[in-house]
């Protein structure tokens, strides 16, 4: 595939993630301006995008907006990956609970990815958008998944994920994480602050079922001086947000959780 074909498919799910964002319609110079998009390329693009059924041209108004194929492309997902809804119950109990930013975790290959979010209704908060990715090794969540690996693969991923880390201070030590990986595997859930942000505090353990056959993490998120006053509260909200979850029985859980 070339080049051109790369990035002009990466443009298209730019310009879908700015309609997601932003929910108004937009001109063309609109969207061109926010992405940064020349002029000329971001006609042709949305022009095809209107073709495909993806978005709607209003020519009175010369402003564009998704249609409802767009929300097809995706509605069927959170019922493939969480059945039941129990997933979904936790993390909505967790945040009634607690009121923190709370997310589910996930292994996208060297990556931690948020697959579902909630917002912290705190007024002093961190905002993470759903489906953001970072480094596994950057995030405490994504520690919590990598307890789950064997030595080998471990060091295989840690090493990768270096790779995949732009600045050379935020690269990690594999005794230094292996450290943290078995300190969490002896408390049954990981806890860090200043990481992913300065500032912050989170607090992960891993779910007892698999999604798309991985492992997954129930995490909350937010300020570290709130989370240091109310660190046994979230704790034990924490903890009984994952016992609400029925144990898949194939769940083969290499980190020992005491609840």
């Amino acid at each position: 595939m070339s080049e051109t074909k790369v990035k002009s498919a990466a443009r298209a799910f730019e310009v879908l993630e700015y309609f997601r964002i932003g929910r108004q319609p937009r001109s063309m110079s609109e969207i061109a301006t926010g992405l940064d998009y020349p002029l000329s390329s971001t006609t042709v693009l949305l022009k095809t995008l209107v073709k495909l059924g993806y978005l709607n041209y209003d020519r009175r108004a010369r402003v564009y907006f998704p249609t409802t194929k767009v929300t097809g492309l995706g509605e069927w997902i959170p019922k493939t990956l969480f059945g039941s809804g129990q997933i979904i119950d936790a993390l909505n109990d967790l945040h009634a609970e607690t009121g923190e930013g709370i997310f589910i975790g996930a292994k996208n290959d060297i990556y931690l990815q948020y697959i579902q979010t909630r917002a912290s209704i705190q007024a002093l908060r961190f905002h993470i958008e759903e489906g953001t990715i970072r480094p596994i090794t950057k995030s405490v969540a994504g520690l919590v998944l990598l307890a789950t690996l064997p030595m080998d693969k471990l060091e295989n991923t840690v090493r990768r994920a270096n790779i995949a880390t732009p600045k050379v201070a935020d690269r990690v030590k594999l005794k230094d994480i292996s450290e943290q990986i078995e300190q969490i595997r002896q408390q049954g859930y990981g806890y860090v602050e200043d990481m992913p942000f300065e500032g912050g505090a989170t607090l992960a353990m891993l779910l007892p079922v698999l999604v798309q056959g991985q492992p997954i993490t129930l995490a909350l998120g937010g300020v570290a001086e709130r989370f240091r006053r109310n660190r046994d509260q979230y704790l034990s909200a924490l903890r009984k947000a994952v016992r609400s979850v029925r144990t898949d029985p194939d769940f083969n859980n290499p980190v020992q959780i005491e609840l």
